[in-house]
């Protein structure tokens, strides 16, 4: 079996067992909890932690699995970024589905009233799906894998703060109305803000640790193809080596980031403040995040100017960040900027219809969510295009590698045979 045949296998195995476990664990809580944990939250809490928990343990082991970073043949440090790598993704699945696993539940606790019968299968079933998918999604990461994440657990933790607020009228003022309290549906909201920080930052640090990758082997063939290119030049066989050379130079050429570069960029492989650009990048987006964080973490009411600055400035960050992207990352395509200059003017005439009272700010504000949103799915799936044509171009590279040693090969087997036929003439 190939490794995705594999995969899917693997993730029916992960499928069977977290259905079993969590079937078992739910039906003897259901049965021996005290009563005031059979309440409706509380039921839902821990049938979504039961999910939650045996979605991460699957998602770590998937994960983990095929990592060959867990010797200290490399030094201590490539285990220790391994650890912290898995821990920081599963705080992404953890909280994608705890808040998806609930919402869920909300949702059919209204429809169907009580289901206290049923949880323990319907428990099951999700812990089932869940395992598979995990398992089957960490074999296979990618940018694109996490960034997809994110719009599902900040719709689900919003929408589950609205069913469940004592404020039917909080949208008529702004969604820090809805985090205003310390009420059940609050905390959701808030802890959701937090939890939404966390991920843009480790999907960041991913994100940008990409474009590293690129960029460094992109520069590396560039280099080695200059270096046969002299060498064709100089040696005896210079046509066949050139042209060798050309054929490196033509994958080269189709590797990712080869796009929006200048001549002489391209001339050289490098990328002109590379470092920099990289940096500055990682530094808005983790800005990003960090201001996610603090608009969760402080409520307006005992924290009004922290609340204000944290959600006034987090436009701020985006708007520029979106403006230099071509200058940050210019790797990307024409349309991620066009889609993130659009964004902005959206969300310019946006406030400029509500500052003339035609709307109300939580309209600004959520079609602002939308649109970052959408532009960090775009951003990370530009990304994982990028880690995949990149790995393509490996295994060209690699193919005319190949092809070049059995030609050197060769070469050398018919001069040994040129020389010993000489020497019996």
């Amino acid at each position: 079996m190939g490794r995705h045949q594999r995969a899917e296998t693997s993730g029916l195995i992960s499928f069977l067992i977290c259905s079993v476990v969590c079937a078992i664990a739910m039906k003897l809580y259901v049965e021996y909890a005290p009563a005031i944990w059979q309440v409706s939250r509380r039921l839902f809490t821990v049938s979504a932690g039961m999910v939650t928990a045996c979605g991460v343990v699957s998602f770590a082991i998937g994960y983990a699995r095929h990592s060959r970073s867990w010797n200290l043949d490399h030094g201590w440090l490539v285990p220790v970024r391994r650890a912290i790598e898995i821990l920081a993704l599963s705080v992404v699945y953890a909280s994608t589905i705890f808040l998806c696993d609930f919402a869920i539940m909300g949702v059919i606790s209204s429809m169907m009233g009580s289901f206290i019968f049923y949880l323990p299968w319907i428990t099951a079933g999700f812990a089932g799906v869940v395992g598979y998918f995990t398992f089957v999604q960490a074999d296979l990461m990618n940018a694109k894998t996490i960034a997809s994440l994110l719009p599902f657990f900040v719709l689900s933790g919003v929408t589950t703060a609205g069913l469940t607020t004592d404020d039917p009228y909080w949208y008529n003022n702004n969604f820090s109305q809805l985090g205003d309290r310390t009420t059940f549906a609050a905390r959701m909201f808030n802890s959701t803000l937090i939890l939404a920080g966390v991920c843009v930052i480790i999907v960041s640090y991913f994100a940008v640790s990409e474009l590293i990758t690129t960029q460094r082997l992109r520069v590396r063939w560039q280099r080695e193809h200059v270096d046969a290119a002299e060498l064709g030049d100089a040696g005896e066989d210079g046509v066949s080596a050139t042209g060798r050379g050309t054929k490196r130079g033509s994958a080269v050429a189709d590797a990712p980031a080869a796009g929006r570069l200048s001549r002489s960029d391209r001339a050289t492989g490098e990328l002109s403040h590379f470092a920099l650009r990289t940096g500055v990048l990682m530094g808005l987006l983790t800005l990003a995040g960090v201001f996610f964080i603090g608009i969760g973490s402080f409520r307006y009411t005992p924290h009004p100017q922290l609340h204000d600055f944290f959600a006034r400035g987090l436009p701020v960050i985006m708007t520029v960040l979106l403006a230099i992207l071509p200058w940050l990352a210019p790797q990307l395509s024409r349309a991620t900027f066009l889609i993130g200059d659009l964004g902005v003017a959206l969300c310019s005439v946006a406030s400029l219809v509500w500052m003339r009272g035609g709307s109300t700010l939580t309209n600004v504000e959520a079609l602002s969510g939308l649109i970052f949103l959408g532009w960090f799915i775009v951003f990370a799936r530009q990304i994982a295009a990028i880690e995949a044509d990149r790995v393509a171009a490996q295994l060209v590279y690699a193919q005319l590698h190949a092809g070049s040693v059995r030609e050197a090969a060769t070469a050398g087997k018919v001069t040994s045979l040129e020389s010993r036929l000489a020497s019996d003439r």
